[in-house]
C-alpha cells in the first residue's frame, strides 16, 4: 500500500541513526520499515481517537521491542540516542496525521528500550 499522506511519503524516516555508523543500516531499515507499516494502517484504519491511535503505536512499538534482539546480535542497541530518535518519528507520525495531542511517551509506553 503506498503511503497516502505527503508529509510521511517524504519522511526520512530514523534519517539521524543512518548517519551514526554505531547503528546498522540493515536493523534500522527494518525499523523503518515498522513505522511505514504504522503508518498505513492509520491510512487503512483511520483511528477515530487516541485511544485507537495507540494501540496502533503499541504494536507498532512491540515490533521495536523485538528488533532490539537484531541491534545487540550486530553490536549495537536502542539506546538514548536511538530512543530519542525513534520516540520523536512516532511523534511526527501522530501529528502528521492529526492527533497534535498525543502524548509522546504513550506512543512509545510499550517499550523495553
Amino acid at each position: 500500500m503506498a503511503i497516502v499522506n505527503r508529509q510521511v511519503a517524504e519522511r526520512a524516516f530514523l534519517q539521524p541513526l543512518y548517519e551514526d555508523p554505531y547503528f546498522p543500516d540493515h536493523v534500522l531499515d527494518k525499523g523503518r520499515a515498522i513505522l511505514l507499516r504504522l503508518c498505513e494502517r492509520i491510512e487503512a484504519e483511520r483511528p477515530s481517537d487516541l485511544a485507537a491511535l495507540y494501540v496502533l503505536t503499541e504494536a507498532a512499538t512491540e515490533e521495536f521491542n523485538r528488533l532490539e534482539a537484531e541491534f545487540e546480535a550486530a553490536g549495537s542497541e536502542i539506546e538514548t540516542v536511538a530512543r530519542e530518535e525513534i520516540g520523536e518519528d512516532f511523534w511526527f507520525v501522530a501529528t502528521a496525521y492529526g492527533f497534535t495531542d498525543a502524548d509522546p511517551e504513550k506512543l512509545i509506553s510499550a517499550r523495553d528500550w
